[in-house]
């Protein structure tokens, strides 16, 4: 399996103009991202037509982020110990570095040779396939596009589609190369290949490693969504999971969940509801099935800074369904790759620049045709 040296993000966002003049001379790069960006921003048109009051729920929507995320302090501790009152086991981490550390730790602890990983931007960010690698360990992505770009030794190039960049006969030469197989460019039979190897990785796996999509404050409970069935898999199958989640991710309530779960999936895939919607609230009970621990990794990076000033927090309370890339001109030029940052596209030139600070992704505010 090929793997990049560093998988850190922010490291080359000022590369960003001349990442951009690269990918404009693609055609069959800028011809992918075309063809999926307009079908993602049809299905959402369609999706969002069905709901009269759809405005009205973005607006109440983004109050309830901000209501949270004005008083993060207060909320996040309310939160933790709500979790930890169920048995999860709460870490703290400032920095990549830290997070890392404490999710190679945890591993170690349980002798963990191989990892399944979903879906997850802050894993990419922290770049925690590297730091696991480092320690003898092998990192397996289980989420059909980031498995196709861990194949490739590459980051996501979309926070939806992580291989949006790939035509079908580029993952079959993939497929070849890197797994033995029979080249195709079938799709049915590239996911076939996919899942057959993905589900002995599943067997195998000592230990889980998940994103948040939404972490509820009054219940201390974590919900991820997903489209494929790898995250329920990932979190239930190993004996360990472990969860890292950005401070950001917070609701209020439980009772507001289902308000996001109308929001989330329309504005991503264009879809009613995600396939899978999987809601941890501690750990298991005695007869239940599941992990033996679970762990959760809080992640600030620079999100507190952003926390403290009304103006900052905005980008903060993104819920990351990428439906800005798909409207974006620059972005369904260039791609994500073009970004130098595991977040792109409209959304990625706000927040990383205040991530990773201005001096190292001082381009990106430019990515604009304004």
């Amino acid at each position: 399996m090929s793997a990049p040296s560093d998988r850190i993000a922010h490291l080359e966002a000022n590369d960003f103009p001349e990442r951009a003049k690269t990918a404009l001379g693609d055609e069959t790069l800028r011809g992918a991202l075309d063809h999926v960006t307009d079908l993602f921003a049809t299905k959402r048109q369609a999706a969002i037509d069905t709901q009269p009051e759809w405005e009205a729920m973005r607006t109440r929507a983004a109050a309830l982020k901000e209501e949270v995320l004005a008083n993060w302090a207060e909320n996040i501790e309310t939160f933790v110990r709500n979790a930890e009152a169920r048995g999860v086991l709460v870490h703290r981490a400032q920095d990549r570095d830290e997070a890392c550390r404490i999710l190679a730790d945890i591993a170690e602890e349980h002798g963990a040779q191989t990892v399944v990983k979903s879906k997850s931007m802050v894993t990419e960010e922290v770049g925690l396939n590297a730091v696991l690698e480092a320690r003898g360990m092998t990192p397996v992505e289980t989420d059909l596009g980031e498995y196709i770009i861990q194949l490739a030794g590459e980051l996501p190039s979309h926070i939806i589609a992580p291989a949006i960049h790939k035509p079908r006969g580029q993952i079959g030469e993939l497929f070849e190369k890197e797994l033995g197989e029979d080249y195709t460019d079938d799709v049915e039979a590239l996911a076939g290949i996919a899942r057959r190897v993905l589900r002995q990785a599943f067997l195998d796996a000592d230990l889980g490693v998940t994103g948040v999509n939404f972490a509820m404050v009054d219940t201390g409970s974590l919900l991820l969504l997903e489209n494929e069935g790898n995250i329920r898999m990932s979190s239930s199958l190993p004996k360990v999971h472990i969860a890292l989640m950005g401070i950001e991710k917070l609701l209020p309530r439980l009772a507001d969940l289902p308000l996001f779960l109308r929001l989330l999936p329309r504005s991503a895939t264009g879809q009613d509801l995600s396939v899978y919607q999987t809601l941890f609230t501690g750990v298991k009970s005695e007869g239940e099935e599941g992990p033996e621990e679970v762990h959760l990794v809080l992640l600030d990076n620079g999100r507190t800074a952003l926390l403290e000033d009304p103006l900052t927090r905005q980008s903060l309370g993104c819920i990351r369904c990428g439906a800005c890339l798909n409207a974006c001109p620059v972005y369904k030029q260039v791609g994500g790759h073009a970004y130098g940052s595991v977040y792109p596209g409209p959304i990625g030139a706000i927040l990383t620049p205040q991530l990773a600070g201005i001096g190292r992704a001082k381009a990106l505010p430019y990515a604009s045709s304004l």
